[in-house]
């Protein structure tokens, strides 16, 4: 559907419905409604009353008619809301984590959130309504489980769309607001230790590195030796007669970078943090809040995977099977600063975030080769830093029947992987080899051992400020208007370097001895002087590249309430963006592919939302909307990429175009109690050209790529109860206490529309337009839907006192991954059933309060499955145990 005809179609619904009240949060409260009976509250059903939810984003949340504050019930759109209270319950210690509760939500690989089965680049993240730069390469979104929760005052999730929020609006927005001022001054300790059956006491591999490392800071070991660094300044490539390629080669690698270890046993995690708060009152009605926290933990986790590959399509004959076993060791450090100013209705927030997360990884693989016959043993050591440091100012001020919110904000994030180390070691097992039994490395490209060793560097510099205004034009009639601008800028690096050895190396007898020894020894500065042992880059193409987006954004948006119980919220956004990602000229001499992009659109995205009080505490809401989806910097580069998690190659493609989406969903809202509601939707999704993974192999090894599939449709149904059972009435232990009943299921169902005469532009070292039957198969879901996802929060809470028992369940089917290549099937992960168990209880132990927490996860034991699957030929691509984990914390507040 084009937008003219969208619009119109919203501004008929506009037309035909009937008018409401509007009133703002800041407005007096509304009149009781004296309709309602008195009965409806009955003193066995009564709950504490709502949690007053610190939320700061685009715009302004809407309180329309005689609803109360409950946020999720009075928004003119469609939201889910976590409390500090609703976080701390689910006992998770990052953000990713809770909101794998909320409803039609998932969580997939290392904190990337899933909005009703559509892929994280159709989820949009916000910090105080403010965006976030991403330090993964891979995405542009930032993986939420950098996030603390203990830095987090609330997540809001809002699934329809409304024009003062950017564009890139697929699946819904996630909005993170910080604490600001606290209620009352606190000081929090809280440390913690935890493990799992897999990992702890078990045996893992890793690497010695530097004495730092273990606060995921590198003592500067890591840094490019002299004559590497001399190198890379030199503007010249490495087959230039004049660079000394043994003197580089000779510094690179080394035991404490480069020699895999065994751990006999793991040790255990653990964690601490510090938060602290005030509120200061000044002069009048001036108040000032300060809050600070601070934290580390250190994790480690083991897997044992088996990764398999196929040599032919229906699966019946392996090429390779082997088994690799990854130990991460992971660091993550934060620290927020946030000071709050209330001056009467105004309100100021100074907010700085750091988060450093930090992963030692070492990895060893064994295996086969089936078709040669030859045993492999593969060894990684690699040090991957991720670090994100966010400044971000929001003012609210509030002029009686104006409001104005201004917002700037200033975040860099970076990822370091200095010295990723990959050597192989091959086994013939051939009878006629002399050294058939041993493992050797010979250093010829793979054919009987390989050694490469790589430099990655990212920094990406993001600026954002925005400006809404909204004005109570009548009392049942707000306009709002508003103009933000992004513009970001992302520098990325990958220099690979492999060692080859000379033929005389290969064939000699004499150099078997030498083949055999450890890697800090085989590459030793002798060695490689002795036999001549050379080094060749292997993304001299392409060693580096420049991103940048820019993003003019600007909305208007009335919301009208013409009798009392219906509000019509109508809204259009207007977003002009530039996207470019380019080659840089790394060498004196060019040597680029010329493969760039430059995507310069212009786009109208009109949005409607109708909600229609049916009943006292029942409503219904209609939405539609039109919205974008962008691709991402890494996907439109022509450049290969290993990803260490998936263990695959990823090659982007520069011929990538913007996703146009079209939305429509229906919605029935049942609060039949304080806390307490009932909800059913059903959504319906169109998608122009949406961007889809497909997988080919190079060589030996899968690698990922991506293309625009020539359209997608999406529909599907959630409903969501949430209840409070008082059991006061049973007496004893049990008189203040109360049981939680939280439950949610999404039914998502996606198809891709592909038809003989579509056609799909790749890139393969020249632009090529090929037949879409090549890459997509019609009918089938897109990557990383699952058709159902359900969550059952079911537990034991105290009114009186912090006591709480809750079970966690949680269910996600089959998703693909990535389409299969060469027309093998595709790649599927098996989510499956998950039960966790969190307890809290507080005591009180010297006039302090302490909080308890024991938390047992994946304690049905859920392996991880990925795999591809023909007939009763299955394929394991990435599967391993995933270990039962338990933990016990303890946090002290003053």
């Amino acid at each position: 559907m084009n937008t003219p005809r969208l619009a119109a179609l919203l501004l008929l619904s506009t037309a035909l419905a009937t008018p409401a009240l509007a009133q703002t949060q800041d407005r007096p409260d509304p009149p009781v409604d004296e309709a309602a009976p008195a009965a409806d509250a009955a003193p066995a059903e009564e709950a504490p009353a709502e949690e007053q939810v610190d939320i700061s984003l685009p715009g302004e949340i809407v309180v329309t008619g005689a609803r109360d504050r409950n946020v999720t019930r009075s928004a003119d759109q469609v939201v889910s809301v976590l409390s500090s209270t609703e976080i701390a319950r689910t006992g998770e210690g990052n953000i990713a984590g809770a909101l794998g509760r909320v409803t039609g939500l998932s969580v997939v690989g290392s904190g990337f959130v899933y909005v009703r089965g559509l892929g994280d680049r159709y989820s949009l993240a916000l910090l105080n309504g403010s965006p976030l730069p991403s330090p993964e390469p891979l995405r542009r979104v930032v993986p939420l489980d950098i996030f603390p929760t203990n830095v987090v005052a609330s997540s809001l999730v809002q699934k329809s769309y409304s024009a003062n929020f950017p564009g890139e609006f697929g699946g819904g927005v996630i909005n993170l607001t910080t604490t600001a001022v606290p209620k009352e001054s606190f000081l929090t300790i809280s440390t913690g230790i935890s493990g799992d059956t897999e990992t702890t006491g078990h045996f893992g591999y890793t690497y010695f590195g530097a004495k730092s490392d273990w606060t995921g800071f590198d003592n500067g070991s890591r840094n490019a030796p002299p004559a590497l660094a001399a190198f890379f300044g030199s503007g010249l490539t490495i087959d230039d007669p004049s660079v000394n390629r043994q003197e580089i080669a000779g510094q690179m690698v080394r035991f404490s970078r480069a020699t895999l270890q065994k751990m006999d046993q793991v040790p255990v995690n653990y964690s601490a943090s510090l938060s602290g708060g005030t509120a200061i009152e000044l002069s009048g009605d001036a108040v000032l809040g300060i809050v600070a926290t601070a934290g580390f933990s250190n994790k480690w986790t083991t897997r044992d995977s088996i990764q398999q590959r196929a040599s032919t399509q229906d699966l019946s004959e392996l090429e390779s099977d082997y088994r690799r076993v990854v130990t991460d060791n992971r660091m993550v450090s934060n620290a927020l600063l946030g000071l709050g100013l209330e001056l009467g209705r105004h309100k100021f927030r100074l907010t700085n975030l750091y988060i450093r997360d930090t992963i030692k990884q070492g990895r060893l693989a064994a295996g086969t080769d089936i078709q040669t016959g030859f045993s492999r043993m593969n060894q990684d050591t690699a040090w991957f830093e991720r670090q994100l440091i966010d400044s971000q100012f929001v003012g609210e001020l509030r002029f009686g029947d104006l409001n104005i919110d201004l917002r700037g904000t200033y975040a860099n994030s970076q990822r370091e992987a200095p010295y990723e180390t990959s050597i192989g070691y091959v086994r013939t097992n051939a009878a006629n080899d002399l050294f058939g039994q041993y493992y050797i490395n010979r250093l010829n490209n793979g054919q009987q051992g390989y050694a490469a060793v790589s430099f990655s560097d990212l920094n990406e510099d993001l600026w954002y400020g925005g400006i809404d205004v909204s004005y109570l034009l009548t009392p049942r009639l707000t306009a709002s208007v508003g103009y933000a601008f992004t513009g970001t800028q992302r520098s990325s690096s990958r220099r690979e370097f492999q060692f080859i050895a000379p033929s005389d190396f290969n064939l000699s007898n004499e150099s078997v001895g030498v083949a055999m020894l450890r890697p800090d020894l085989l590459l030793a500065p002798g060695i490689i002087d002795y036999y001549n042992i050379n080094l060749v880059e292997t993304t001299q193409s392409d060693p580096a590249f420049a991103a940048a987006l820019r993003i003019h954004g600007a909305y208007g948006k009335l919301n009208y309430e013409p009798i009392d119980g219906l509000s019509i919220d109508l809204g259009v956004r207007f977003e002009k963006a530039r996207q470019s990602v380019s080659p840089v000229q790394v060498f004196n001499v060019p040597s680029n592919s010329g493969a760039s992009t430059l995507l310069n659109n212009d786009h109208w995205l009109p949005s409607a939302t109708v909600t229609w009080e049916v009943a006292p505490k029942m409503q219904v809401r209609a939405n539609a909307s039109q919205t974008i989806a962008r691709p991402q910097f890494r996907e439109m580069m022509f450049q290969q990429y290993y990803d260490p998690e998936s263990d695959r190659l990823y090659r982007g493609n520069p011929l990538l175009s913007d996703s146009k989406l079209t939305n429509a969903e229906a919605r029935f809202e049942w609060y039949f109690a304080p806390e307490q509601r009932f909800s059913l939707a059903g959504f319906y999704k169109q998608i122009d050209k949406p961007i889809e993974a497909y997988t080919s192999f190079t060589g030996n090894a899968l690698e990922t790529s991506y293309a625009n599939a020539p359209r997608a449709t999406l529909y599907g149904a959630e409903v969501e109860l949430t209840k409070y059972l008082d059991l006061s009435e049973m007496g004893g232990p049990l008189t203040t206490r109360r049981l939680v009943a939280v439950a949610n299921y999404t039914y998502t169902k996606s198809k891709l529309g592909v038809s003989a005469n579509d056609t799909v532009p790749v890139y393969l070292g020249r632009i090529s337009i090929q037949p879409a039957t090549n890459y997509f198969v019609d009918g089938t879901p897109m990557t990383g839907q699952s058709d159902h996802i359900a969550n059952l929060q079911l537990g034991f809470e105290d009114t009186d006192s912090l006591s709480q028992q809750t079970f966690l369940l949680s269910y996600s089917s089959t998703r693909v991954v990535s389409r299969g290549g060469g027309g093998m099937p595709d790649i599927i992960e098996r989510p499956g059933l998950r039960l966790d168990f969190v307890a809290r209880q507080g005591v009180t132990l010297g006039g302090q309060e302490i909080d308890l927490k024991f938390e047992a996860r994946n304690i049905t034991g859920r392996s991880h499955e990925e795999f591809q699957q023909a007939g009763g030929n299955r394929v394991e691509i990435n599967t391993y145990k995933v270990g039962r984990s338990f933990s016990l914390s303890a946090s002290l507040k003053f």
